[in-house]
């Protein structure tokens, strides 16, 4: 372990950390295109529960995409890949539709839980890196999202890449917000607690004075 610490060079190194990962976000704005349609108009039209999964850093990216959906409008749960070999996918239904979080595509864990799913009927979206994955193959659309190589550690400490993957997530939780009129109101009635719930009773009672 270093003990000689520089402090300007910390300082220098942590700006260079947080400029890599912001460029990588904003280079993700130049990936949208058509694609986005089909992943919006099959969570427009999902009647059951959109399924949110993932294995390692990509299972915490399904988790915040999950509740971020549910705070959006559309109705969502997480459920960790390997669980769901386990008995829980029989939670799912021809209703639902799975989104699968895997930077490469190859996740064994991830691959079978969205075999289930599709065999139980549910539809499959591909969040991946690679279209020629066995996930995105088996996917009825994928929505591709590319890190640049070089903002994880090694390539494959997934700190930037997370980012990224968040980042593609609130893409869909913002327009399906709108596209669903989605309103504060409607939101404040499923989030009454904590600061935020506060603060919508504290704007609800200043629009009625």
């Amino acid at each position: 372990m270093k003990t000689d610490i520089n402090i300007k060079q910390l300082i220098q190194k942590a700006k260079d950390v947080i400029n890599r990962e912001a460029d990588a976000v904003r280079q993700l704005a130049d990936q949208m295109d058509e694609s986005i349609g089909n992943v919006i108009d099959l969570l427009l039209n999902c009647k059951g529960h959109v399924i949110v999964t993932g294995v390692g850093t990509s299972n915490a990216m399904a988790r915040r995409l999950a509740h971020l959906l549910s705070c959006s409008g559309t109705p969502s749960l997480f459920l960790h890949a390997a669980d769901s070999l386990h008995g829980s996918a029989g939670a799912v239904t021809s209703n639902d539709l799975i989104i699968a979080i895997s930077k490469g595509g190859h996740s064994a864990e991830v691959n079978k839980f969205a075999s289930i799913a599709r065999e139980r009927g549910a539809k499959i979206v591909a969040l991946t890196e690679n279209p020629d994955s066995p996930l995105a193959q088996m996917s009825d659309t994928v929505y591709k999202a590319v890190a640049p190589p070089d903002v994880d550690p090694y390539g494959m400490i997934a700190t930037g890449s997370s980012l990224v993957n968040g980042a593609a997530g609130d893409v869909l939780c913002v327009l399906l917000l709108e596209l669903r009129g989605y309103s504060k109101e409607e939101f404040g009635r499923t989030h009454p607690g904590g600061a935020v719930g506060k603060k919508l009773r504290g704007s609800e009672i200043a629009d009625q004075l």
